[in-house]
């Protein structure tokens, strides 16, 4: 039988979770409108992560009963270790900031270190690219266009979940912006190693629109293990190895004007971005 605090706990995480699928569903209704012409706004994102009937992306999460976008469009191929390559399709959904298709070629053996300079230090995350060379792949790709640069991370949660999100090249990052958690690189990523890593403490995971194949350029961190409950729905794609001090530091701090879920009040920027690894 669960003790008070775990079904305190699994009580809040429900009600992220609803939460969650409610902000989907408002997105998915206000892309469909745009796509028949109406001049309606985007959809307020919650600050974006990765992040489901759960969390996370592209500024909102939660598995939710929306349907893709009507218009076709070509789907993310997995990668291929017959020809060590990846498919990345277009994508022109939320708010895009061009960063063009990565290479198809994915290296799924070189290990790699990604380092996020930021104005609170450097956090350094050890790729996983064996399980998710596209992933790699992609960050690799925006990592080389600069594409992070001077971007903010606009989101914390600290209540169900514990995680922060960054990743949004065009959020502000202030509680003021309603697209925040909404920008992505112009294409969508496969998804990877679902279930292939548990949501604990220092792992990495993208961000997604609450639909398969959906993530772009957001990501999250997470801090706390009790996250470890989340649906294998957002690939885990590396593991904090430097750097955990800083988000500690700005979980603590907390949420802009209070509550559990928004942009953090100790501002988090990412002043570069690079990808290095061993020959």
């Amino acid at each position: 039988m669960a003790t008070g605090k775990e079904r305190q706990r699994q009580l809040a995480r429900q009600h992220y979770e609803r939460q969650m699928a409610r902000r989907a569903e408002r997105m998915a209704k206000a892309r469909r409108r745009r796509i028949i012409g109406s001049t309606v706004a985007a959809a307020v994102v919650a600050g974006g992560v990765a992040a489901t009937a759960l969390v996370v992306v592209n500024g909102t999460g939660g598995e939710t009963s929306a349907s893709a976008s009507p218009s076709a469009a070509a789907e993310p191929k997995a990668f291929d270790p017959a020809t060590g390559t990846c498919g990345y399709a277009k994508d022109t959904e939320g708010q895009v900031k061009d960063a063009g298709l990565p290479p198809a070629q994915a290296d799924n053996k070189t290990p790699k270190t990604m380092t996020l300079d930021t104005n609170r230090g450097a956090i350094e995350i050890d790729l996983d690219v064996a399980k998710a060379p596209c992933t790699a792949n992609s960050f690799a790709h925006l990592a080389a266009k600069d594409f992070f640069d001077g971007s903010k991370c606009h989101r914390l949660v600290t209540g169900g979940l514990h995680v922060l999100q960054c990743g949004d090249p065009l959020a502000k990052a202030d509680g003021k912006n309603p697209t925040d958690g909404a920008g992505g690189p112009g294409y969508r990523v496969p998804d990877e190693n679902l279930g292939g890593m548990p949501y604990k403490r220092g792992v990495v995971a993208m961000a997604n629109s609450g639909r398969a194949d959906t993530g772009g350029s957001q990501f999250f961190i997470i801090y706390g293990d009790d996250t470890k409950n989340l649906q294998p729905s957002y690939t885990p794609f590396g593991t904090v190895t430097k750097g955990m001090d800083i988000v500690d530091k700005v979980a603590k701090a907390g949420v802009q004007g209070g509550g559990s879920d928004g942009p953090p009040k100790l501002a988090v920027e990412l002043k570069d971005v690079t990808i290095s690894g061993k020959s």
